[in-house]
């Protein structure tokens, strides 16, 4: 997901958004542990995009203060 989508959403929305891309990575970790992931570029695409969503978030928060 590209930062200018996430900066399009709200806070409650980011937040949102950061815990589904949390469970995503975990469900991509426990098929790497039992040998059933296919695609390895997936784990580091989903742990930048959480990073990405967590900054547009940080930044957001700071504004509303």
């Amino acid at each position: 997901m590209k930062a200018s989508e996430l900066r399009g959403k709200d806070i409650a929305g980011l937040q949102k958004e950061v815990s589904e891309l949390l469970k995503a990575h975990f469900g991509l970790r426990m098929q790497r542990a039992t040998q059933q992931l296919n695609n390895h570029a997936a784990l580091g695409k989903t742990r930048r995009d959480i990073a990405r969503a967590k900054t547009v978030l940080a930044e957001k928060k700071r504004a509303a203060k």
